[in-house]
């Protein structure tokens, strides 16, 4: 049976030829058919077979003597499967949720760490203590309780880190000043004023805001990821618009997630 042949100009060759049994061994058998007359003119010769992902181009050239081995050069062409754009789309997504999910986390850490007129231990979740040289979290270096709703007590688990705890807090944003008895580290909280209330509600909005920020960024970056796909044909053009919808959705119900912590926050610092 016949086949159609290019040359190595990529140019559709101007006749089909018959199959050639006697060079058959001469291509390695591949495909059955080999062009003669192109053989004869020592032109590259590329035959193409068709597959559901893949095409495979072989380049052959005739060496001096039929009787020699032709040497051979395979060039191939792979295409994405199905299920391989799947796990792309898959991983993109997921990626995606991840990292709006440690977004969330750290607003809420945030919010966390801002003080109310109601003792809590995270307030102190940001205060970093020179230990040894190195900086690390107080709360990695002590026992932080609450013995009671207005006050907070610091119990270091090595006494000669008192000092330096000390000199953390006092340079902390907390706004609290340490009580050092010389075993544990008491913090008094007192109760908000009607002015701060309105200073730390438009702290936790911005930080909302910038949860925000880094939410549409995340988002940014995925469509970014699936119009990369979409270049390489891996994606049309319609996939990467139903995906970006599906993202979007994703991003809504992350915003409002950010709207809702927000909004228990300041509830909290009006009780307080």
């Amino acid at each position: 049976m016949a086949m159609q042949v290019f040359s190595s100009s990529g140019y559709l060759h101007p006749r089909l030829h018959a199959s050639a049994p006697s060079l058959r061994q001469t291509v390695f058998n591949y495909g059955g058919n080999a062009c003669v007359e192109c053989l004869s003119m020592r032109t590259n010769v590329i035959s193409w077979s068709s597959g559901a992902s893949y095409g495979d181009g072989r380049i052959f050239s005739k060496s001096p003597s039929t009787k020699q081995f032709v040497q051979r050069r395979a060039v191939v062409w792979k295409c994405a499967t199905i299920e391989e754009m799947e796990a792309e789309k898959s991983l993109i997504e997921k990626n995606a949720k991840d990292k709006m999910e440690k977004t969330i986390e750290t607003v809420r850490a945030s919010f966390n760490s801002v003080r109310t007129g109601r003792a809590n231990p995270s307030m102190l979740d940001r205060v970093e203590v020179e230990y040894y040289g190195t900086p690390v979290s107080l709360k990695s270096i002590a026992q932080i309780s609450t013995p009671d709703g207005s006050s907070l007590l610091v119990q270091p688990f090595d006494k000669s880190s008192l000092k330096a705890i000390e000199k953390a807090i006092v340079g902390s944003d907390v706004g609290l000043t340490p009580n050092n008895d010389g075993d544990v580290i008491r913090l008094n909280i007192p109760p908000l004023t009607s002015e701060r209330k309105k200073e730390l509600a438009k702290v936790v909005a911005k930080q909302a805001e910038e949860g925000k920020v880094a939410i549409r960024n995340i988002r940014r970056d995925a469509i970014k990821a699936y119009d990369k796909l979409e270049k390489e044909k891996k994606l049309s053009e319609d996939n990467v618009k139903d995906l970006s919808s599906d993202l979007q959705k994703v991003t809504d119900a992350y915003m409002k997630k950010i709207e809702s912590i927000l909004k228990q926050k300041e509830e909290e610092l009006q009780k307080v």
